[in-house]
């Protein structure tokens, strides 16, 4: 009963002494068929493979050369997760995302403690010298402001009056050369700011535009800014787009525009960016998301200062909402509301079965069959084979319906008895399958048994949720990089900046001139002007 060295593995270093091929073949009848002696033999091989396997499960990047990329996000993190209203996650929670293998736990990461022994609060001492900017760069044009009407009185100030710059500011911003032609150059722009007197005797200032307050949010909203419209636009292109940090968009701004900029003032110019689309996304992109006829949701982990939260997509043809927060029932009423009734494409989380007209992806199931396929216990194998084979008769049915609409009529009719067949093989496995995974797999059939079949019904309707899983991608590598966010700003920041930008390139326009618009239309105290219309 040696495994054979050709096709036995290797787990930790060490040979396995059972290759797949001995191991499909132990099961209850041969193990009854040994004799002790036997028995005895058999049992250290399979002791030995047991202890590598185990060990192979706990490597993880602290006690292996595992990458800490191998590390799923939920790890090593106390707060699992568990819904609002206690009720813990489902066991389809973590499908898409589990690695292969599972670590052990570590503890999170403490935050640092302030070594001042004195127990002052941190930062610059009253009195201390600040920092102010060093970089001197030539101004290419000066641009002048004076007051319209008279403050006081209401009367159209003409320029006649007395008048003079009170004060200054200085905005750096890319411009397009004319034609299109020679790509973005820096330009250094010094406004003036006059302070003109009235007739009535009072003197009236011209202001710089800003934008109401909102404690919500601890960044400005106003012309008085350094970075123009278009380099803001440009710095979120850097981080949003190409998942650039901080600290490399400040060393990109030098290198490559010779501009030099504090990571403190490229993260303003992202918050202040997000603070300007929230309006968009709280009235254009949600009122989209809630109305639309097909929407595709998804979720995955994402980590807020070494806290674990989720990071939900909810997407359709025209428009992508982001929203993070925690794993909860909440979280989807919050987004589409109470009276969701248009079609829905999720996976088997548990609480998307609140909405009534729900599809199933099926290239979950088809992987999760798969893998029962190539198990290693004969009734798992039967279980996964009889699942494709009615899931792959099934897609082929619904193109055939969708290149011939004659067709589609009588379609759940005449796939009923493979149904039937497959409902009650489900309903004997839920409970009684002796491998773990045949009875999960059978008893999430069963919670959902409808929504993986409504294509028969309405074969138009999409099979899988590939499209909200593609929405995710980008930003699943973006967490990779960055490890997720700081802040809850932050992190807000991040959700609102993300809808908007795939939302554009939804409708095919630049995200970028349309960000620079808003920011330059809300820094002035004006509305947002709405999204661009879908191409075509």
């Amino acid at each position: 009963m040696s495994a054979d060295p050709a096709d036995a593995g290797t787990c930790c270093g060490t040979a396995m002494h059972l290759s797949d091929h001995d191991l499909r073949q132990l099961d209850d009848d041969y193990l009854g068929r040994l004799t002790p002696e036997q028995a005895r033999a058999l049992l250290p091989k399979v002791i030995a493979d047991l202890k590598a396997a185990r060990e192979r499960l706990a490597q993880n990047p602290s006690n292996s050369s595992r990458p800490p990329s191998s590390r799923a996000p939920w790890e090593g993190i106390d707060d699992a997760g568990e819904a609002d209203d206690g009720t813990p996650p489902s066991p389809d929670a973590q499908e898409a995302e589990a690695p292969a293998t599972t670590a052990r736990s570590t503890p999170a990461r403490r935050p640092k403690r302030n070594n001042n022994s004195g127990g002052s609060n941190p930062g610059r001492r009253k009195g201390a010298p600040g920092h102010s900017r060093t970089q001197t760069l030539p101004v290419d044009a000066e641009q002048v402001h004076a007051p319209q009407c008279c403050a006081a009185c209401g009367r159209a100030l003409d320029g006649s009056g007395e008048a003079h710059a009170y004060t200054a500011y200085y905005t750096l911003d890319l411009i397009r050369p004319e034609g299109g032609a020679g790509g973005l150059v820096l330009h250094h722009t010094k406004h003036l700011c006059l302070e003109e007197r009235c007739a009535c005797g009072h003197c009236t200032r011209a202001q710089p535009g800003r934008c109401g307050p909102d404690e919500a949010w601890t960044v400005a909203l106003s012309e008085w800014h350094l970075a123009g419209p278009s380099l803001v636009a440009f710095i979120c292109a850097l981080t949003q787009r190409m998942r650039l940090s901080r600290a490399r968009v400040r060393e990109f701004l030098v290198d490559w525009l010779g501009l030099s900029l504090s990571t403190a003032v490229i993260n303003q110019c992202v918050h202040e960016a997000a603070r300007a689309v929230e309006p968009v996304v709280e009235q254009e992109i949600l009122a989209q998301v809630r109305n639309v006829e097909l929407l595709y949701a998804d979720e995955t982990a994402w980590k807020e200062h070494g806290r674990l939260l989720w990071l939900w997509v909810f997407t359709c043809a025209t428009a992508t909402l982001f929203i993070v927060g925690r794993r909860t029932r909440r979280m989807v009423q919050r987004v589409l509301g109470e009276h969701f009734n248009n079609w829905l494409m999720s996976d088997g989380y548990c609480v998307y079965r609140d909405i009534d007209q729900r599809l199933r992806c099926l290239a979950h199931l088809i992987r999760k069959a798969h893998g029962l396929e190539e198990s290693l216990e004969p009734q798992a194998q039967a279980f996964g084979r009889h699942v494709l084979d009615v899931i792959e008769t099934v897609i082929a049915a619904v193109y055939d319906a969708r290149g011939a609409p004659e067709h589609a009529a009588g379609l759940r009719a005449r796939h009923a008895p493979a149904l039937n067949a497959l409902l009650e093989d489900c309903g004997r496995l839920a409970n009684d399958a002796r491998h773990e995974k045949a009875r999960a797999l059978a008893r999430e059939l069963l919670n959902d048994w409808d929504t993986f079949w409504v294509v028969l019904d309405h074969p138009e309707l999409p099979l899988t949720n590939n499209e909200a899983e593609r929405a995710l991608r980008h930003w699943v590598i973006a967490r990779r990089i960055g490890m997720g966010t700081r802040t809850a700003q932050g992190t807000r920041a991040f959700a609102l900046l993300a809808s908007v930008i795939e939302t554009c390139r939804k409708r095919h326009a630049s995200p970028w001139d349309y960000l620079a618009e808003v920011v330059r239309q809300r820094r002035r105290g004006l509305p947002a002007p709405p999204l661009p219309l879908p191409a075509g």
